[in-house]
């Protein structure tokens, strides 16, 4: 750990503006982010008794080993800079937001020919409406009942294609939960005013449909059409059912999210109700760790921050009422950068009285039992992680707490399409963001060893490489001196450091490095870490059959108990590792096993290597064919034929053309 003083920089230096701040961790990455009125006031808190501070801002510090400000014009720029760099770096010491759990939306794909109803999770797709989020049991129930009244198409892409081509329906088409626009039954534009009406309803213009609903099966009745008047009948019960699920809380004019938070010392839990026609037409959640020392306004500024600026679909629906717990520091500021994400004015207010402050409670009830939920799920989990650590740092008598595995793996067919795979675990937990592969060949594809030795050395180069090219950080940073009141005490650097930084692939290295294997494979890794000059990183082997754990140059392994947790989180990394080679391996393979003479044509691509074969029938056919005849072939040009005639020449004249073959099926694909 660091000591404050070693990189606290001197009081004049800083500046008395209003700027934004980074603290760095030794290896270069950004360890927190904050802003301040007045950035000399604000750092020098952080420098003036360290040993004074919170426990986590203590922790901060002393992990931090330099730290750079940049100065900005206004309140309002440090806050767009400031969100703009937590997204970006995600620094560990910074309140994230992230859902205590996965909600669903219903989506319409808007985007494409035949738009498509269906349940989506994840990011954001450009093209499509959301409607939610919901409960999973609520959205597949709501979905199901609204295809009755609004058939509009649900099936996969695959679905859709294979009853076009066959000129059948699937299923849904048959029960008329869809209007099969894969066989005609109606018009891409009829299909298309069909999802419309759907996103219509979904936005809150139920009543119109209803009452339309109403006067058609009035004038059936009138006609004396019991039959179709029976079936709207069943409509107009289908949409009260969906319109009347949401209960009206507020008045109908009302658009508002409305936040609700509960906390304890360690984690904080968020709670959100949608209210859009004065119905709750949503719900979300998150659980935060407060791994900084945030006072309520602050985690309230930092949830706005995150929820609304996340992405533009989000930002579209920005309501005109955002209510809160309490007003969120930076009010001015958070309600102006609001209204332009939203392109209209955004009202942040507290309420006091009345059915929002009834609402509010409610909502904060719910924060307060999901973070119950949150607990009571998490707390074995995080007990038997860190119990596995600290075995496995007892039992490796390794000084440093192991926050960062690295395990590897090699695999191959009999030494044929040699892979290995890395996995990361960082605090217990797989960060698969850092997961890489690795292609061998040749010599260091001669045994497990040599590519054990060749895989450690790319892998720590980078980190060196990596580590190299870092500019050396000093205690202040400049911004564009074009951009609208910065400020800087030194020259700008020729790019501007407000743009998105490229992010290092190997620059954080491993407290221990794991590897499937035995001895050999042990004393190759410490081998290539040695060669490369790198002592602080502790390497072990788990050999597969007695679960034996090796360590470098020792003649004995040393043996956890078959009950230790700490043996059972080496087994999940090892499994994984292999897990993600094997699948790296698959893939490499299925593509070897279809090999073809004209795959080593240059210039001869895929579209162009099947239009040749489709001209000619078979590869027998292609190499008895001369320059002119090849130019016969679509996209086949004089020079491009005679590359294939001299390529098909020195196959012949080699050890003898091998034709494709599927290696599956044995099937010969051409002759």
């Amino acid at each position: 750990m660091a000591d404050p003083a070693s990189y606290r920089p001197q009081t004049g230096e800083i500046p008395t503006t209003p700027g934004v701040y980074r603290f760095r961790d030794p290896h270069g990455r950004v360890i927190y982010v904050g802003k301040a009125k007045n950035l000399r006031s604000r750092l020098n808190s952080y420098f003036a008794n360290p040993a004074g501070l919170l426990p986590k801002t203590h922790a901060m510090v002393h992990a931090a080993s330099s730290v750079e400000w940049t100065v900005v014009g206004s309140e309002l720029e440090s806050l767009q800079l400031e969100y703009t760099w937590i997204k970006e770096f995600k620094p560990r010491f910074n309140v994230v937001f992230r859902d205590d759990k996965t909600y669903p939306y219903l989506a319409v794909t808007m985007g494409e020919k035949y738009p498509r109803v269906q349940v989506m999770r994840g990011e954001r797709r450009k093209g499509t409406k959301y409607f939610g989020p919901y409960t999973a049991g609520a959205i597949r129930e709501t979905m199901d009942t609204l295809l009755r009244v609004f058939p509009v198409r649900s099936c996969s892409a695959g679905v859709f294609k294979r009853a076009e081509s066959s000129g059948r329906p699937c299923l849904l088409g048959y029960i008329d939960k869809c209007s099969a626009p894969c066989v005609g039954r109606v018009s891409p534009d009829e299909h298309r005013n069909l999802a419309e009406d759907f996103c219509s309803f979904m936005g809150g213009e139920a009543k119109r449909f209803i009452s339309r609903l109403e006067k058609d099966m009035a004038a059936a009745v009138a006609e004396l059409d019991y039959e179709r008047a029976a079936g709207l009948r069943d409509d107009i019960i289908a949409l009260r059912k969906v319109f009347e699920r949401n209960a009206v809380v507020l008045a109908e004019d009302t658009d508002a999210d409305v936040f609700a938070l509960h906390d304890d010392e360690l984690e904080a839990s968020v709670q959100v109700f949608h209210v859009r026609g004065g119905r709750v037409r949503g719900q979300r959640g998150w659980v935060v760790e407060k791994v900084e020392d945030a006072t309520t306004p602050e985690l309230i500024e930092h949830l706005l921050q995150q929820v609304y600026g996340e992405d533009s679909e989000v930002q579209g629906r920005i309501p005109r009422e955002v209510l809160v717990p309490e007003a969120p520091s930076n009010h001015a500021e958070l309600t102006e950068w609001l209204g332009g994400l939203r392109g209209a004015k955004v009202d942040i207010r507290v309420p006091q009285r009345g059915d929002k402050a009834a609402l509010m409670s409610t909502v904060r009830e719910n924060a307060e039992q999901a973070l119950k939920l949150h607990k009571t799920r998490r707390a074995g989990d995080i007990t038997v992680r860190s119990v596995a650590l600290q075995e496995l740092q007892e039992a490796l008598e390794i000084p440093v707490p192991l926050l960062r595995i690295e395990c590897f793996d090699i695999s191959h067919v009999q030494g044929t399409n040699v892979v290995a795979s890395m996995v990361v675990v960082e605090d217990g937990l797989p960060k698969k963001a850092d997961y890489r592969k690795f292609s061998i060949t040749g010599a260091a594809a001669a045994d497990d060893t040599a590519a054990m030795h060749d895989v450690l050395t790319r892998r720590f180069r980078h980190y060196l490489t990596d580590k190299a090219a870092q500019v050396p950080v000093i205690s202040g940073e400049i911004v564009n001196p074009t951009r609208a009141g910065a400020k800087s005490n030194t020259e700008a650097p020729p790019s501007d450091p407000t743009m998105p930084a490229p992010k290092a692939k190997f620059a954080y290295p491993p407290n221990l490095v794991v590897v499937d294997g035995g001895q050999p494979q042990v004393n190759a890794a410490k081998r290539a870490l040695a060669e490369l000059g790198i002592d602080d990183v502790y390497v072990v082997g788990l050999a597969k059959r007695l679960e034996e754990v090796w360590l470098p140059d020792s003649d004995f392994p040393v043996i956890l108990p078959r009950t230790s947790q700490g043996l059972y989180l080496l087994q999940r990394i090892r499994d994984e590792a292999h897990r993600f080679a094997i699948t790296f391996h698959r893939q490499k393979r299925g593509k070897a096993m279809t090999v073809s003479v004209l795959d080593g044509v240059p210039g001869l691509g895929e579209a162009k290597r099947k239009a040749l074969v489709a001209h000619f029938g078979s590869l027998k056919k292609i190499k008895a064919a001369s320059v002119e005849e090849l130019t016969s072939a679509k996209g086949i040009g004089p020079a491009l034929a005679a590359a294939v005639v001299q390529h098909l020449g020195k196959t012949e004249d080699s050890a003898g053309a091998v034709p494709a073959i599927n290696m599956t099926t044995g099937e010969i694909l051409e002759s």
